[in-house]
């Protein structure tokens, strides 16, 4: 039987050159596409990166406090949240910064300072404390305040804990089996201390996403949140600001047997510290301004003073 010859069999130079010419601009077609491709992608990866990063990482939702022997130190917007009640809580109570230091880096090893309902064996909450071991109910040590006080009703009893290593002031509460690992806190717990305590004026920011809508913010709760974290002191609201005046400060300071410029930079890095959590939109302490944009920077408010003032500004509706 004769063989079919096939109608693809090349037999002239030009034949063979046309093929060439062919498989060339194919290549030369996928090239294109896939050059144009990836192209696409990167101009889709810069805008999303330049709508997502800050000059120095991603805008999301980070708090620092900068202090010349610690560095900057960052936490997330929740983990800054809850510092602010450790710290607050140490401050109402009369306890140094130090024990806002040990809270701090203590709720850090055990739960990453978050509100966790798991742990080892029945350990619960922010601090990790077990109800077997008479710490409260399941309940009771998942509620933030609750399990906050709790761990300064042992520290304070804990004779010199502010002389101790942080480290070792942690261990002789938790009685945890790793006595060292709370160490590696210790600076991040320092700097948000010293700035929640008011040791460190205007040294507490927040960068955050706008507030998109006004519904978010929470005026109620955020007064509410500060008279409980701050007890005695008190506010004047409105529709979209409250405002803690010098005499408020002043009353407060006495209250918590601190001088009114520190009262003043307590609350203020501490109201940064809730931003997120409340939608506020600004803070004016004294001649000092923060936003959610923009770190604490000179005020060209009209009428600002260095008169010990804290005023919080929320979105209007429209």
């Amino acid at each position: 039987m004769p063989t079919r010859l096939s109608p693809f069999v090349l037999d002239t130079p030009y034949d063979l050159q046309m093929v060439w010419c062919m498989r060339a601009f194919k290549r030369f077609f996928f090239t294109i596409l896939t050059l144009g491709i990836v192209g696409t992608l990167a101009v889709i990866g810069t805008v999303w990166a330049l709508n997502n990063f800050s000059s120095v990482g991603p805008l999301t939702e980070r708090c620092s406090v900068d202090i010349a022997d610690l560095g900057k130190q960052s936490l997330a917007a929740d983990q800054t949240d809850n510092a602010a009640l450790i710290s607050a809580i140490a401050l109402h109570r009369g306890l140094p910064a130090r024990a806002a230091t040990i809270g701090i880096a203590t709720a850090m090893q055990e739960s990453k300072m978050r509100n966790i309902d798991y742990g080892d064996r029945d350990s619960l909450g922010m601090f990790q404390q077990r109800p077997s071991q008479g710490w409260g109910t399941e309940e009771q040590v998942q509620d933030p305040r609750y399990a906050t006080e709790a761990f300064y009703d042992v520290l304070a009893r804990i004779e010199g804990y502010d002389d101790m290593a942080v480290t070792v002031a942690a261990r002789a509460v938790q009685r945890s089996a790793f006595p060292d690992a709370y160490a590696q806190h210790e600076d991040v717990a320092r700097a948000f201390a010293s700035a929640l305590t008011g040791h460190a004026p205007a040294a507490l920011n927040c960068r955050l996403h706008p507030v998109e809508d006004p519904e978010e913010a929470d005026i109620a709760g955020f007064a509410a949140r500060l008279n409980a974290d701050f007890p005695g002191i008190e506010l004047a609201t409105s529709t979209t600001e409250v405002s803690v005046s010098h005499a408020s400060l002043e009353a407060g300071a006495q209250a918590f047997g601190i001088d009114s410029h520190r009262m003043q930079w307590a609350l203020a890095n501490w109201v940064v510290a809730v931003a997120d959590t409340y939608g506020i939109e600004s803070v004016t302490a004294a001649d000092q301004i923060w936003t959610r944009t923009e770190p604490w920077t000179a005020s060209d408010e009209e009428g600002a003073t260095n008169a010990p003032s804290v005023v919080v500004r929320f979105a209007e509706a429209s």
